[in-house]
């Protein structure tokens, strides 16, 4: 069998795409493709002799491929060898031309600013215009810049302000000193203020409207380890509708509840995971060391859960990760309302400055939580 005749047949997650003839194509479901195998029909009276019921859960080809005019699979688990005639597959096609929606990218490179010779608001501006492409961005420092990194953050902080943004004080203070041995903020019982790794994750998300953007300035690289990852949960949740309609509805409309309890401080919200502001933008809440305890009828319980972790499962797929690793003077900007961001475990002094900022309209005042 010739390549082009195996390219002809696409396989993806959990369903496949294949070519009726010149450019058209069509999307079929593996599930559905085995219910509807012909040669599981009576010889005689050609009625259908399997129930979808009885298949495995986890049905999906070992070989998809063209053979002729037909699409020949063999499947796993169980070895079943099926053949359908394109003609009837085009004739049955549910999913014809289907343009699919992309899962989040992993390009690191679509991210990046160089700071070399760009004076720091042309820095920003293009910072900020990633962000509203593509949910983060992360700026290279420029080699030539002598200066220690930590005397450039308020420098940095009023050129944000310059752009029209607002610096936001949360219970932690204005600027954040994430290191291991900060003395500098308050409320430091968090897994952000020691070495550990933490996964993928909005923050502030038991405010009532988190801050909209977070800007991390690494001061001093870990001696190992403390790199971030970045995805792009918006891109995810769109990839998730288009996939499981259901899945998404139920994380757009059920609430729960995110409770952060510290020493001194303690607030709960709650709210849909993500809260639809219009057709093309929401507000993602994505949190597992806040949420807290569902509280759904026994009914729903499962179904929730089912949607919920097909969702996260997407997201901390590493295929779908940006990986970035900061050096000192380099800083990265990123929507907390669309992009979730996590950190590897690290050993040594790594030291990141981290302030968030919103839209003058939005942001609190000074020093409110």
């Amino acid at each position: 069998m010739t390549d082009a005749l195996r390219d002809a047949v696409e396989l993806h997650g959990d369903w496949l795409r294949v070519s009726l003839g010149g450019e058209h194509t069509a999307d079929f479901h593996y599930r559905w493709l085995r219910h509807n195998c012909d040669r599981e029909r009576h010889p005689h009276t050609r009625e259908r002799t399997r129930c979808s019921s009885e298949l495995a859960d986890d049905v999906r080809p070992r070989v998809a491929a063209l053979a002729g005019d037909a699409l020949f699979v063999v499947w796993e688990p169980d070895g079943h060898e099926s053949l359908y005639p394109l003609a009837w597959l085009d004739a049955h096609a549910y999913a014809r031309g289907r343009v699919d929606v992309p899962a989040p990218s992993s390009d690191l490179a679509a991210l990046e600013v160089s700071a070399v010779d760009l004076p720091l608001g042309r820095q920003i501006a293009a910072a900020l215009a990633r962000v509203r492409e593509r949910g983060a961005a992360v700026v290279r420092h420029d080699p030539s810049d002598s200066r220690p990194p930590e005397a450039a953050t308020e420098a940095i902080v009023t050129a944000f302000e310059a752009a029209g943004l607002r610096a936001v004080a949360t219970h932690f203070g204005r600027i954040e000193d994430l290191r291991t041995d900060n003395t500098t903020n308050q409320n430091t019982d968090q897994l952000g203020y020691t070495d550990a790794p933490i996964h993928l994750h909005t923050d502030q998300p038991f405010l009532d409207r988190p801050p909209r953007y977070q800007v991390l300035q690494c001061i001093r690289a870990a001696d190992q380890g403390g790199d971030n990852l970045l995805a792009d949960a918006r891109a995810a949740f769109r990839h998730l509708e288009a996939h499981d309609a259901r899945a998404a509805d139920l994380l757009a409309t059920t609430p729960v509840r995110f409770d952060r309890k510290q020493q001194n401080f303690a607030r709960v919200v709650e709210s849909p995971i993500v809260a639809r502001r219009g057709d093309h933008d929401f507000l993602i809440r994505c949190s597992y060391f806040t949420l807290a305890p569902h509280r759904l009828p026994f009914s729903q319980m499962s179904e929730f859960y089912r949607a919920h972790d097909r969702f996260i499962r997407l997201v901390r797929d590493p295929r779908h990760h940006v990986l970035v690793g900061l050096q000192p003077g380099d800083w990265l900007v990123y929507d907390n309302h669309r992009t979730l961001h996590a950190r590897t475990g690290f050993t040594g002094p790594r030291w990141l400055r981290g302030v968030y900022f919103d839209h003058a309209e939005h942001a609190a005042p000074a020093g409110a939580t």
